[in-house]
């Protein structure tokens, strides 16, 4: 190709797109003072004007441009419908090449006349395409054939269109920045090329052809025997010329025969879509080009789809399968964790943290597809631009401009360019044939195939499910053998962590973060725990009462003013951590009806103090599975003048130098070492026989079984994580959890550093960190500016460190400094007796019950009282006894009724020769789920 052809082409590329560019912001101006109705029809209008000026250009070029209408005449589901209709003329045949350019290029080619490889060539093309032609033949031994021809001079203009393309994407992202697509076409430019060479399609055939057609095994069974499609066998090829079986087959586009045929559109559609998920995820090599002109369906029944032109496949690493399974399915489950998890391990990069956004944006690739006489898309998918550009703005405080150009993504990986590019034209095949496809369902097998077929418990070597740590003692070492033989049924993941006298004798951990995140469990990843988070945030309320900030007979309203309300008066400080506040079914029905009101704190706390008890305050102990954290919390901050996270980091996490591993709400930053949620579906059928005893509130016990498989869901979500529930939103590692109960156990002195051995040390992440976000430009003509928290709340920034979290005052960093050189968290020497509600603080618990101040008590056989602790819905746990100066955690992420927890307890109890507190001495399937321990054994058949 001469440069002057080269100029031309480059020229009638440009100044059409400068045409149409102009074209539609003059109708963007014009259409502002019209009616609804003409608006309508004038945007019609130009659609179709432009899709017909696209459409003749297109043709008159050929090469790469008619590859890209016909992939864009796939895009129902995206694109107005006038463009569909009028850019679908691109998949039917294209003006076919001279017979003496064909004889020419076969002749070469094959190195000998036509006449020696044919015995019958049929002139007339089957069809003409953007870089080849397809012409039927019969070979000289009989076979009949299709025999696929290179244009004479497409590989010039292909390379020159690719250039053209670019420079327009470019000019595109620079003209409206909020359209940019480089990313997507720079991975064009790179495998585009490899179309032009027919052996490396030939190969690519054959080896799809292979894969489709193998049986699959998972481990757990074989998921599919073999896709049911066809694909040509390949006969001859050369650099282009390739020679490939007859198949007589149906075009997707001719509906009258497909109709005629009968053929199952649906069925269709959803075995492409298995076929394409098969080369995926199972075989990490797939075609990049499933435009519908590279479809045929097979017109004897069962009408079977044909499988074409392999030139444009893509091979993916095995790593990054596993990257687009875990996207996948923690798409399905809605897990914000593992999602970015995957889009780490794919190399997609995030520069705002904005993780209903990120979710948001995987989720559309795999949403159930919508036919093309539903399509509003086009209005949908601006409207949700629309809302993802205005949440954007709000949180990077950035002005209009400044968002335009903003970019959220860093980075973006080639290989799932090419994959979400098949995944828009599987949709637009369904949205073409006017069915709906649930990807969802079709591609879950495969892609759990490909992520857990290798990752099954037992293919898995015990030395990589325990993580690699030497024991601290022979209890250790008996615990881990323990585990390994409870794996294959009972855990998922799993930290334990013990203190005797002050020194750590086990910090254990094993298995993987999530059901869908094979990643192995460290030391320091992080667990939710549910109720276990009660005793941390009780450990607060003490804290401040020994440091004169609070009284236990204080009222509540004395400390909160707002909360004196609705016959609350008489309300104290030692109803709350005791459970007898009459405040147990609290928000419950509000957090019933929106469960993500738990998310904003200042709302919850504004609601809690209008709520009336349903008992009189210290006459009934009835378990306050939710309201106990905003009721401590409003005290806390009211009491302290502070942010709760601030007590809790000057209170816990710093004078016992457990910094990153102990959270109530997460910040930004600790996703990657987060496990992530599921439910023994086993031990949940066991719930059914389960009645509540008087201590707890029916309303809880009866919805127990359904909240057990509703918060994986709810609290796999960042949104929920992050957000501050002191009663049941607390994330920490078990070796922070047994280091504050180690404190705990001796009335607050801090135990000598953690074992050396435990890697990477407690203590050494930073407690805060950073999300790698775009710094904001600081506004003009004021000395402070905002800030979001973790939480979301906005803070001073003059009062803030650089991540968000305020600064303590001059006179709390002295007595944090003080705290952290001394020994001690607490000064008083009676605070055992207040934890456990004994001595002078009996009168100041319910009699017979269960808890003290904040804390579950547990007594051993003989009824003594010598422990103390919580323990969460689904099993985690922490507690200590104070008698033998020993404390223990145990965090799980398969939530269960607690009989995994129960049997290390016991493990390590028993082999220590220590008492077994009653709670994880009862015989039976029971354990340390602090809902069902709370009614009577009788009751917990």
């Amino acid at each position: 190709m001469g440069w002057g052809n080269t100029i031309t082409r480059r020229l009638k590329v440009f100044s059409m797109a400068l045409l149409i560019y102009f074209d539609y912001k003059a109708v963007q101006k014009r259409v502002q003072w019209v009616s609804t109705t003409k608006k309508s029809a004038t945007w019609t209008k130009t659609h179709e004007r432009n899709a017909r000026r696209v459409l003749n250009l297109m043709i008159e070029l050929e090469g790469l441009w008619v590859k890209m209408g016909q992939y864009l005449s796939t895009r129902a589901d995206v694109l107005p419908e006038p463009y569909i209709n009028v850019l679908k003329q691109l998949q039917d045949s294209l003006p076919p090449r001279p017979l003496d350019e064909v004889r020419g290029t076969i002749e070469k080619e094959l190195g000998k006349p036509m006449s020696d490889v044919f015995a019958d060539f049929v002139l007339d093309p089957l069809a003409t395409a953007s870089i080849a032609q397809v012409h039927r033949a019969t070979l000289a031994d009989g076979r009949e054939v299709v025999v696929k021809i290179q244009h004479d001079g497409i590989k010039e203009i292909i390379l020159e269109d690719l250039k053209n393309a670019k420079s327009l994407i470019e000019w595109i992202a620079w003209a409206e920045p909020q359209y940019n697509f480089n990313p997507m076409i720079d991975e064009w430019c790179k495998e585009a090329p490899k179309e032009l060479d027919f052996n490396h399609e030939a190969e690519n055939t054959r080896t799809v052809s292979r894969n489709l057609s193998r049986k699959t095994d998972c481990g757990s069974g074989s998921i599919s025997s073999a896709v049911d499609v066809l694909i040509p066998e390949v006969i001859q090829s050369t650099d282009k010329v390739l020679i490939l079986e007859y198949m007589d087959g149906i075009r997707l586009n001719d509906n009258d025969s497909l109709e005629a045929y009968g053929v199952d559109k649906q069925k269709l559609v959803e075995e492409i879509t298995r076929a394409y998920a098969h080369q995926i995820y199972i075989d990490g090599f797939f075609n990049g080009d499933p435009h519908p002109g590279n479809f045929l369906v097979s017109k004897e029944p069962p009408h079977k789809p044909i499988l074409l032109d392999f030139g444009l496949t893509k091979r993916i690493s095995k790593s990054m399968t596993q990257a687009l399974a875990k996207m996948f399915l923690s798409c399905a489950e809605g897990d914000h964790v593992a999602l970015l998890s995957a889009f780490a391990e794919m190399g997609l990069k995030l520069r705002v943290d904005m993780p209903q956004q990120a979710m948001d944006i995987a989720t559309i690739f795999f949403r159930q597809s919508t036919t093309a006489s539903e399509a509003k898309n086009i209005k949908a998918l601006n409207d949700q631009r629309e809302r993802n550009v205005k949440a954007l703005q709000e949180k990077m405080k950035l002005n209009k401009k400044e968002v335009q150009k903003f970019n959220p993504v860093d980075a973006f990986p080639g290989d799932a360019i090419i994959f979400m590019r098949v995944l828009n034209l599987l949709r637009g095949l369904s949205a073409s044939l006017n069915v709906k496809i649930v990807y969802l369902d079709i591609m879950r097998p495969f892609a759990e195939s490909t992520l857990l077929g290798s990752l099954t418990h037992g293919q898995i070597p015990n030395s990589q499910w325990i993580y690699d740590s030497p024991a601290n003692s022979d209890v250790e070492s008996k615990l881990r053998n323990y585990l390994l033989e409870l794996r294959s049924d009972k855990i998922l993941g799993i930290q334990v962590c013990a203190y005797k006298d002050g020194k750590v004798i086990i910090d254990t951990a094993a298995g993987m973060l999530g059901k869908y995140d094979p990643r192995p469990v460290q030391p320091d990843s992080l667990f939710p725990v549910f109720s276990v988070t009660k005793g941390i945030t009780a450990g607060m309320v003490h804290w401040l009462v020994n440091k004169g900030k609070l009284k236990y007979e204080e009222t509540v309203a004395n400390i909160w003013p707002n909360f004196g309300t609705n016959t609350k008066e008489l309300i104290k400080v030692h109803h709350l951590l005791n459970h007898t506040s009459g405040l147990h079914n609290a928000l419950g029905d509000v957090v019933k009806s929106d469960p993500m009101l738990v998310c904003d704190w200042e709302e919850t706390l504004n609601q809690i103090a209008k709520c009336t008890p349903e008992t009189e305050p210290g006459s009934a102990q009835i378990y306050h599975y939710l309201s106990f954290g905003w009721l401590c919390g409003g005290v806390i901050e009211h009491a302290s003048g502070k942010k709760f996270q601030e007590v809790l980091e000057e209170a816990i996490v710093r004078p016992l130098h457990i910094e990153g591993e102990l959270y109530i709400g997460i910040p930004p930053g600790v996703e990657s070492r987060l496990a992530a949620l599921t439910v023994d579906t086993e031990e949940l059928q066991k719930l059914s026989g389960i009645r509540a005893g008087a201590d707890v509130p029916p309303e809880l016990l009866n919805n127990v079984a359904q909240m057990a498989s509703g918060v994986p869901v709810l609290f796999n979500t960042l949104n929920v994580r992050r957000a501050i529930i002191p009663a049941a939103n607390g994330h920490c590692s078990a070796r922070a959890l047994a280091r504050y109960y180690a404190a705990l156990a001796t009335g607050g002195s801090i135990p000598p550093p953690h074992s050396a051995d435990s890697k990477p040390p407690l203590g050494s992440h930073v407690h805060t960190p950073k999300f790698p976000t775009a710094p904001l430009k600081k506004k003009k003509g004021t000395g402070k500016k905002k800030c979001v928290s973790s939480t979301g709340n906005l803070q001073d920034a003059s009062n803030s460190d650089k991540n968000g979290y305020s600064q303590l005052r001059t006179s709390d960093a002295d007595d944090e400094a003080a705290a952290r050189s001394g020994s001690r968290i607490f000064s008083s020497d009676k605070i055992l007796d207040a934890f456990m509600g004994v001595g002078e603080y009996e009168s100041m618990v319910h009699p017979n019950g269960k808890f003290g101040l904040g804390f579950r008590r547990y007594s051993n056989s003989s009824g003594t009282l010598r422990f103390f602790g919580h323990s969460g819905m689904g099993g985690s746990t922490g507690f200590c006894d104070v008698e033998n100066n020993f404390a223990m955690a145990v965090t799980v992420n398969k939530m269960s009724l607690g009989s995994v927890t129960r049997g290390v307890v016991r493990l390590v109890l028993e082999e220590l020769g220590l008492p077994v507190p009653d709670e994880f001495s009862t015989s039976g399937e029971k354990g340390p789920d602090m809902v069902l321990n709370l009614a009577p054994p009788e009751q917990q058949s």
